[in-house]
């Protein structure tokens, strides 16, 4: 749907976890392998039938379905950006990134900090570090999600007021402006 370029910086990985659901055709590419790779999301185990497998099996579904679940809370708090509603009841975005561990590292050479995943740096860790990032950038309120309801699509908000509504003004915005016109 998004003929935008990428959000900045971390804020990248914010965006297409966002995108990963298109809310129109109902695809979801957590759905598939290599969906699953792109956010270091454990695969299927081969067997399972296989009783070490099963174990893998059912930490596998329950880390896609976290997956979901943090996808979906972002979505809410980037339709809050744009002045929105959520699409629907979640868990607060708050409440899932404070069980994130993130470290400050101090870089050798130069002696800059950042925030970084602590541990196996899970999706939740890395997720919770590019939204601080962004905090601490300024950007994280210029990634919103589109008004359109049957898109929701997040897309980084470049327009030099921050006001835009729509992922695509090709699409979405001309879909809305349509339907105003035949309004009338």
């Amino acid at each position: 749907m998004n003929d935008r370029s990428a959000a900045p910086g971390s804020l990248a990985l914010v965006e297409s976890l966002v995108n990963t659901l298109d809310l129109e055709s109902g695809a979801d590419a957590l759905d598939t392998a290599e969906g699953r790779a792109r956010f270091g999301l454990p695969e299927s185990p081969e067997n399972p039938e296989n009783p070490e497998s099963a174990d893998a099996a059912g930490d596998a579904v329950d880390e896609v379905a976290r997956a979901r679940e943090l996808r979906e809370s972002l979505r809410a708090a980037l339709l809050a950006h744009a002045g929105h509603p959520p699409h629907r009841e979640v868990t607060p975005l708050g409440e899932l990134l404070a069980s994130a561990p993130l470290l400050v590292t101090i870089d050798e050479h130069d002696g800059s900090a950042r925030l970084a995943a602590a541990g196996a740096a899970s999706l939740l860790s890395r997720t919770a570090a590019a939204v601080a990032e962004a905090l601490i950038a300024g950007t994280w309120t210029r990634l919103k999600a589109c008004e359109a309801v049957t898109c929701h699509w997040a897309y980084y908000d470049r327009s030099p007021a921050g006001r835009g509504r729509w992922c695509s003004m090709q699409v979405c915005g001309a879909r809305a402006k349509m339907r105003r016109y035949r309004a009338k």
